[in-house]
């Protein structure tokens, strides 16, 4: 096998960022995937009927837009072209009224009533920081922030759980509502800390640079991410599954996309102890259930505003959504559950036969669960959108152990990479001042499981990169 400077396994957004991110710095890199598709957690497929694209994973892409290392690639010369939807993000609630996020700051106040003055006071200054602000908090940890005024305004609000903020700030059912279906994302209890900051960090994106998806389905993002790959000298191997480092070629780093627990059973012996001991300790949270469907027309949404949202946060009221959220912790299911459910086809009709539409949704589970929830993700779509199920013509599910199959870094249905609780936030995958780099100084970890945690922006990858480029003296 020929000899490369660097080797990455996995090609998911963080494995092909740090491969620009040392290819642009003049070394040969080499991207070994072991599916036979690239891309990782941002691949699509048909999965329902002829003529309907679906993404497996993700879908929207709020941090992929705003991120400071992605926005610095000519990935529109590769085919990536961002669409947004009307209304970035809506919340409906019941009585056939909704709360929504606006591109525009005013016209979201203007929809929240008696809380529009506390929202604009508060998000207004802090979009105007949005883009400093996103490469401070997505960066490498324990590094100075450039913006430090920002960052403060950001930190102290951002430090509450996303269910204390929106009691703190908000004294509406909607506008709660709203905050609450934003905090989800975190996938951590409503209760916990730093749930705000994730819902602070998503709005600001829907502000700044929108909640879009891409022309043609989530592979776009990957295929042009690998384009540009190849055209700086790059190379990318698919279906090559890697079981230990003899699979690989020689390299004087090699930098794993995967989760901990994949990183120790390729590495065996190449680790110390006492480091795979810690590794053993991290943690990973609710795993997923998604449907995918495809659908006759598009969604009757009883509130008009969400029949023009990318996302619709489906759960009802800051208590129901606390309640929801908080069950797959307790390793429970809820009859109620928070659905995060996308309709791609309002910004991108390609992706269906004229007149057809797509749309997926996925609730949180106990990780590892097996219980068939679906009943009760179109119950609840069902609930703000009378007759959606009438519009079913295809349907694909996958369950906890379906998404691990399909990408093993989503141990147990785990999508986030672990848990995002604010002792984890610092210490993804172990504390360390510099998280990427094992004691193995060939060895590294660029996947979601280090900062600043998951999302589609590849700035753990960057980050990765950046430890790589230093040992070997390289200027990036």
């Amino acid at each position: 096998m020929q000899d490369r400077d660097v080797v990455v396994v996995g090609s998911g957004p963080n494995g092909l960022a740090a491969a620009i991110a040392l290819a642009r710095a003049g070394l040969s890199v080499l991207v070994v995937e072991g599916a036979d598709t690239i891309g990782g957690g941002a691949r699509s497929a048909a999965l329902t009927l002829p003529g309907f694209t679906h993404d497996v994973c993700s879908s929207v892409y709020p941090m992929g837009a705003s991120s400071p290392f992605l926005r610095t690639l000519p990935l529109d010369r590769f085919g990536l072209e961002w669409l947004h939807p009307p209304v970035p993000f809506a919340h409906p609630l019941d009585g056939g009224t909704a709360a929504a996020c606006h591109n525009a700051i005013d016209d979201t106040a203007a929809g929240l009533g008696a809380d529009g003055d506390a929202y604009r006071r508060l998000i207004a200054p802090l979009a105007q920081a949005a883009d400093g602000l996103f490469a401070d908090l997505l960066g490498p940890p324990f590094t100075i922030p450039r913006h430090p005024l920002a960052a403060l305004r950001f930190g102290l609000p951002g430090l509450r759980s996303g269910r204390g903020f929106a009691e703190a700030y908000f004294k509406t059912r909607e506008a709660r509502a709203l905050w609450a279906g934003v905090a989800a994302h975190a996938v951590i209890p409503l209760e916990s800390r730093p749930g705000a900051a994730v819902a602070l960090m998503l709005t600001l994106a829907a502000h700044a640079h929108g909640w879009p998806v891409a022309r043609g389905g989530a592979q776009a993002v990957s295929d042009a991410l690998a384009g540009y790959l190849r055209s700086l000298g790059g190379e990318v191997e698919t279906g090559r599954r890697v079981k230990s480092l003899a699979d690989l070629p020689p390299a004087k780093a090699v930098l794993f996309d995967t989760s901990p627990r994949q990183l120790v059973a390729i590495t065996g012996d190449a680790l110390p102890g006492r480091y795979v001991r810690r590794l053993g300790k991290y943690r990973h949270g609710p795993g997923v259930f998604k449907v995918d469907w495809a659908l006759s027309g598009s969604v009757p949404w009883t509130a008009e505003v969400c029949r023009g949202a990318g996302t619709v946060h489906v759960g009802g009221t800051l208590d129901e959504i606390s309640a929801a959220e908080r069950a797959p912790f307790d390793g429970k299911n809820v009859e109620k559950p928070f659905v995060l459910f996308v309709q791609p086809t309002v910004a991108d009709p390609s992706r269906a036969p004229a007149g057809k539409h797509v749309g997926w949704g996925y609730c949180h589970v106990p990780n590892g669960s097996t219980e068939d929830v679906l009943d009760r993700i179109e119950a609840q779509v069902e609930r703000f959108a009378p007759g959606f199920r009438d519009l079913i013509i295809g349907r694909h599910v996958m369950n906890t152990t379906a998404m691990e199959r399909h990408n093993p870094n989503y141990v147990g249905g785990d999508i986030s990479g672990g848990v995002t609780d604010l002792w984890q936030l610092f210490t993804r995958p172990v504390a360390a001042l510099d998280p990427y780099r094992t004691p193995n100084p060939r060895l590294y970890l660029c996947s979601s499981s280090t900062p600043p945690g998951g999302g589609v922006h590849g700035m753990c990858g960057w980050g990765a990169a950046r430890s790589v480029l230093r040992r070997l003296g390289v200027r990036g």
